[in-house]
């Protein structure tokens, strides 16, 4: 690493603690209003269609999570690449990380949305969907899978966009999509608008999504520590195999928690058959889209601060500074724990007060959204910690521990839970799953960063 080239860079030198603040926080913030897409559909569709638009929304929601994924593989995994590629000094690879990232995406995304828009009928039975909630749901995911690639995409640049040292700008990009999907919403969902329910919702978001991709691609003529040229689009099987590696830790989370919503949709409607009236079956579902929403919100402070940790993170651990790099680490696994236990508090205390909000259903939907609530996300701080780990081990270039993670938290422990406990608790074995999954693999995660911080390189600063 040339030392001139550290010396100019603020990654290389400022405070941890500044540098947080100035790349997370824009992150989080930036991360939340994206959350807020769905919520906010959520929202007016539980007031203004009914409480079982909410299922339709939990039944269409795996095909977001996908959609998710791919950004993040490709987004993730390119800023990874290109922040570790600064920090080596190497500004011609980290410009190519770039192009090779959004040609990834663009190959993966419209592939993956064409084919959701044939076979989407099937895929929401797949996802648990039947009846009225299939129909719904149908109606919904035929309209949100069009803006798919601009949401893959706009994920993609605002990555890139942070890693560049402009956080504020990938911020303000959020927002203003944010901001056009309530106001579309209330317009196109309320009684008082054009009250086009479940495909209202749906129009607004895709709207608002294609609004977000444009301001993001806009960037492409104000990248600071790179130029960007027609050589940056240049395709290359092998760097874009690179950037995958990086993305796919958060990748692998991404897909694990559509299993796990898969999982979780087969296994309420099962019981809830069993020991529901017909007309009550499809409240668990419901319940759980609406504490899943809820959830996305705190997910989006961990996904946030991994973002904005992740240039600070790569840049330092490609520059050999590896005590920074810990402390960034460190310092960003405490801030999403103890905001993980505020959230937690809420959940615990005044759950009935967040679910109201979604819309009112009978007291029996009031009693399950509650008891949802109070226990899958019980222990949603460990998560917090576990989830910015994971995404440490990507950071500095070290995928197969950040995927070990993630496949221990999602599919090597809680699906299996959900599959064997319904059996002796029924329903609530499906929600018991949840806490048991965040504990252990947390102190999984504590085992093996532990191990990687007693390493000798990080002991040499």
């Amino acid at each position: 690493m040339n030392n001139v080239e550290n010396a100019n860079n603020p990654l290389g030198y400022l405070k941890i603690t500044t540098l947080l603040r100035k790349f997370a926080l824009p992150s989080i913030v930036a991360m939340i209003v994206s959350a807020l897409y769905n919520v906010v559909d959520q929202i007016f569709i539980g007031n203004y269609v009914s409480t079982v638009g909410n299922a339709a929304t939990a039944v269409a929601f795996p095909l977001t999570t996908i959609c998710i994924a791919i950004s993040v593989l490709a987004g993730v995994g390119g800023a990874s690449r290109f922040s570790i590629e600064l920090g080596k000094g190497n500004k011609d690879e980290a410009g190519k990380c770039i192009g090779n990232a959004l040609g990834l995406a663009i190959i993966v995304g419209v592939t993956y949305s064409v084919l959701a828009y044939i076979f989407c009928e099937k895929l929401l039975v797949l996802f648990g969907g039947s009846g009225e909630t299939l129909t719904l749901a149908f109606e919904y995911s035929k309209v949100v899978i069009l803006g798919m690639p601009f949401l893959i995409l706009s994920n993609v640049m605002s990555n890139f966009i942070r890693a560049d040292g402009s956080p504020n700008f990938s911020m303000v990009c959020m927002i203003i999509g944010a901001v056009v999907n309530i106001g579309l919403d209330a317009l196109f969902v309320c009684d008082w608008g054009f009250a086009w329910g479940m495909k209202g919702a749906a129009g607004a978001t895709v709207i608002s999504q294609v609004l977000s991709f444009i301001i993001a691609i806009s960037y492409f003529r104000n990248f600071k520590s790179v130029k960007i040229g027609l050589r940056s689009f240049s395709l290359d099987i092998k760097r874009m195999y690179k950037v995958a590696t990086l993305g796919m830790s958060n990748c692998i989370n991404q897909l694990a928690i559509c299993l796990v919503q898969i999982v979780m949709n087969g296994q309420l409607d099962k019981y809830a058959q069993l020991e529901l009236a017909p007309e009550d079956a499809y409240i668990p579902i419901a319940a759980f889209a609406v504490v899943m929403k809820v959830n996305s919100i705190v997910v989006s402070v961990f996904i946030g601060m991994a973002q904005g940790m992740q240039p600070i993170a790569g840049y330092n651990y490609g520059a050999k500074q590896f005590d920074r790099s810990k402390k960034v680490g460190l310092y960003a696994a405490g801030i999403c724990g103890l905001f993980a236990l505020f959230g937690t508090f809420f959940f615990q205390v005044f759950p009935e007060y967040i679910v109201s909000v979604f819309g009112s259903g009978n007291a029996l939907y009031t009693e399950y959204a509650v008891k949802t609530m109070r226990v899958f996300l019980m222990f949603v701080s460990c998560a917090g910690i576990q989830m910015t780990i994971a995404n440490y081990f990507s950071a500095i270039g070290k995928p197969v521990k950040g995927v070990i993670l993630s496949l221990t938290r999602q599919i090597l422990l809680i699906v299996p839970l959900m599959l064997i406990l319904p059996n002796f608790y029924g329903l609530d074995g499906v929600l018991y799953a949840a806490p048991i999954t965040d504990t252990v693999s947390f102190l999984v995660a504590l085992v093996l960063i532990i191990f990687e911080f007693s390493r000798k390189e990080y002991k040499k600063n």
